[in-house]
């Protein structure tokens, strides 16, 4: 089978995932942080300054419900993220990062403005990043009219 371009996309998008979190796993261990792995220091990440439900953490980061529940149930348990039932409603459970989360944030923010300066060596500038983005998110736009859920189908020309 020839390759095409939207079938390298797809690998190249997989492939680019794994070494992302491959990134984030190095850079827990050169600090010794071993009570956290990369998809939780993730999630933890997109939590950030804010307040969130489980089920508003798993919109966001497009995690699956379940994975997420075990993770932010992990973090919880190594001192990272602050679990207290809703006052509104006692079914919903909101998140918090605790000072130990907001320190390996600050850390990961760290990461990425490092990364950011080392880019140019590789010849990564702005532009291809505003471009590469742009060209991300119809793609995302195109999975989500191909499935049930197509929610971000109906997206306009403003959210690109």
């Amino acid at each position: 089978m020839t390759t095409t371009p939207y079938y390298e996309a797809i690998q190249l998008t997989e492939r680019l995932h794994r070494y992302f979190l491959d990134v984030v796993k190095t850079e827990l261990d050169r600090k010794n942080i071993l009570d956290i792995n990369n998809v939780q220091a993730m999630i933890l990440h997109n939590v950030g300054n804010d307040e969130m439900t489980v089920g508003e953490l798993t919109l966001r980061g497009y995690y699956l419900g379940s994975n997420v529940s075990y993770n932010v149930k992990k973090m919880t348990e190594n001192g990272y993220i602050a679990q207290e039932r809703s006052v509104h409603d006692k079914r919903s459970i909101r998140v918090k990062l605790t000072d130990k989360g907001r320190d390996l944030h600050k850390a990961l923010n760290d990461m990425f403005k490092r990364h950011e300066t080392k880019m140019a060596d590789f010849k990564i500038e702005n532009p291809d990043l505003v471009d590469l983005i742009a060209t991300m998110k119809l793609l995302e736009r195109f999975w989500a009219s191909q499935t049930s859920f197509s929610g971000l189908a109906s997206l306009d020309d403003s959210d690109l």
